[in-house]
């Protein structure tokens, strides 16, 4: 089955699975990356998108955005004809079984009116709507988007993606749309059609077509309208740099149209410096404050739930650390590595981000001093401890390059820090001091 529909067993592959690797962008931003409705209602730069989207020509929903109850009033005139559906703008899953903080339930409503509308966008504006995938902080809602309202006859789910099984692209479809598509996939694997997209063709009409047939859509327009869906969500994909693009539902209607009912999508961070059109929407109000405070001091950092923090150089050993701390029971509160190039000043960032986690009982610092020097550690260690007036304990573990001098540091600065050679002993010591 794709990478993506794997659960991860390990604190390895789950850092791995949760890393940051791609910008997420909203609903209706992703929306409008697949139309060219309405361009009146919107500032230069979403023309400027959109009109360069044109040529993609994927049908949706009409929609609009509205930031305040009064514009969510006005979007809602709009869609008087049909009804509408409010959806919470927030970057997860699970929106419409999820909660607000402020206890409404549902990130997802049909309104009938603009008073209703309004009423609605009140309570969401605002509040953080908490999800399966949010944890209980939840995420702040500062957009909602009206859409207007369509009962598909049928409901489907596609994606485009990158499969590290298959190391390409491929395009993921299933009859069952409108549904979490990894509980299809485990109650009946055969439910998933998987065509992998040949980089040197792209995806040809004829496949298209064959992968419309397969989902069983009714009429030949249909057919012919899904085809050329996919095709052009492969033509996106390529064009964008994008890492994912799921279309959840993708309905059909009575009529025999075929429309993108929902849209996420992810783009590939390495591929900013030619995507700063796309990068322009990435809105950090939906991220984690300790990894985008990390992401400007050029660290690799990832929160994790736990209450050991972990200061490690190189990804490997960092998640090699952190599977050997679960060995011992403990519980890694994050994923960090601080690179080769750190200097103290960089050091003492990462101590800052990780004594702001309020649930960090201790600090097991692991580092293999190669073009990373020991002493540079040591001496950004110091600092922090002595400015940031630290209580956790820390279990320090210096190996390879000034390792010598780095431990002389920690000697003479009279500091609480806890010495150790052996990466086993070292990481039982911060898992009890963690569980003191």
């Amino acid at each position: 089955m794709l990478a993506s529909l794997r659960k991860a067993g390990s604190f390895t592959r789950a850092v791995s699975a949760g890393q940051r690797r791609f910008l997420s962008i909203h609903e209706y931003q992703s929306v409008k990356l697949l139309n060219s409705v309405w361009l009146s209602k919107f500032s230069l730069i979403w023309r400027i998108l959109i009109l360069f989207f044109v040529k993609y020509g994927i049908p949706t929903p009409k929609s609009l955005p509205a930031k305040t109850p009064e514009e969510a009033f006005d979007a809602a005139k709009a869609f008087s004809k049909t009804g509408a559906v409010i959806k919470a703008q927030v970057l997860a899953g699970g929106r419409g079984k999820g909660k607000f903080d402020n206890g409404l339930q549902g990130g997802v409503h049909k309104v009938d009116t603009p008073e209703q509308a309004k009423d609605f966008a009140s309570k969401m504006l605002g509040a953080k709507l908490i999800t399966k995938q949010t944890g209980t902080g939840g995420r702040i809602c500062n957009t909602v988007m009206l859409a207007e309202r369509r009962d598909p006859a049928h409901e489907y789910y596609v994606a485009v993606l990158n499969d590290r099984a298959s190391e390409g692209v491929v395009l993921v479809a299933s009859a069952q749309g409108g549904m979490n598509i990894e509980e299809v996939a485990a109650k009946d694997p055969s439910a998933i059609i998987t065509t992998p997209i040949p980089l040197s063709t792209g995806l040809t009409k004829e496949s298209a077509l064959d992968i419309a047939n397969k989902l069983g859509f009714k009429s030949q327009q249909a057919k012919q309208e899904a085809a050329d869906i996919f095709i052009n969500l492969y033509k996106i994909f390529k064009d964008k740099d994008a890492t994912q693009i799921e279309i959840n539902p993708l309905g059909e209607t009575d009529d025999g149209h075929v429309l993108c009912m929902d849209a996420k999508f992810g783009f590939d961070d390495n591929a900013e410096f030619r995507q700063a059109d796309i990068f322009a929407l990435r809105d950090i109000s939906q991220e984690e404050p300790s990894e985008v405070e990390a992401q400007k001091a050029n660290l690799n950092f990832i929160k994790l739930d736990g209450n050991i923090g972990c200061l490690v150089n190189g990804a490997g050993l960092a998640m090699a650390t952190m599977d050997v701390l679960a060995l011992h029971g403990g519980q890694p509160a994050n994923f960090l590595d601080v690179g080769g190039g750190a200097t103290p000043d960089t050091v003492k960032k990462a101590f800052e981000i990780l004594v702001s986690d309020a649930k960090v009982k201790s600090i097991f610092i692991n580092i293999f001093g190669g073009i990373m020097r020991c002493d540079y550690i040591a001496e950004g260690l110091i600092k922090a401890a002595k400015e940031l007036s630290l209580t956790i304990p820390l279990v320090v573990r210096l190996k390879g390059t000034k390792e010598d001098e780095a431990k002389e540091m920690i000697r003479q600065s009279g500091l609480k820090i806890i010495p150790f050679d052996g990466l086993d002993d070292a990481a039982e010591r911060a898992a009890q001091l963690a569980a003191a």
